[in-house]
């Protein structure tokens, strides 16, 4: 078979391709350039198809395969380009401009909010973010264990509050107490 003969019969599966790519994009402008993109690869490869085998599931295969890379080649990117123009606070915690100093402003409010933790919560729930086992800290201090994870569920909410600054990650603006 000539190149000529073949891209004749490329051409006449175009309609057949424009509908079998509508079914992966969805879109009529996406589903063209598909069906224009998997026509250049099999002009491109003529040589590789084998003439007596299947020729519209050939041209499926190269659409199949078209589609899966762009997909993956968009997502790959996605994940690394953001696509506004101007980039939100909230991404902008994670800028590359972030330097070492704001992580000693955030781990001196950590510090400050833990010293202010009664002793009663303060012992158990350091023990517990040291690792020690609820009954491993109960027969430290011989309290019950129930206490013991009371005292550590109260520490967390008394954090939580004192840290509410840095809910999801984004720190805010820090007023100081009276």
């Amino acid at each position: 078979m000539t190149k000529i003969e073949f891209n004749t019969l490329v051409l006449r599966q175009a309609s057949s391709l424009r509908s079998y790519a509508l079914h992966f994009t969805h879109d009529a402008d996406d589903a063209n350039d598909l069906v224009q993109d998997t026509m250049l690869k099999a002009i491109t490869y003529y040589n590789k198809f084998k003439e007596g085998t299947n020729l519209k599931g050939w041209l499926y295969t190269i659409m199949k395969n078209t589609f899966i890379n762009n997909y993956r080649r968009v997502v790959k990117m996605s994940t690394f380009v953001t696509k506004s123009d101007e980039i939100s606070s909230p991404n902008l915690v994670f800028s590359s401009t972030k330097n070492q100093g704001e992580a000693k402003f955030v781990m001196d409010d950590i510090k400050r909010a833990l010293d202010r933790l009664p002793s009663d919560y303060y012992v158990p729930f350091t023990m517990y973010f040291e690792g020690h086992k609820y009954h491993e800290i109960a027969d430290h201090l011989d309290i019950p264990i129930g206490t013991v994870k009371t005292r550590i569920h109260v520490a967390r909410k008394l954090l939580k509050k004192n840290l509410k600054a840095y809910d999801n990650g984004v720190a805010k603006p820090i007023f100081a107490e009276n």
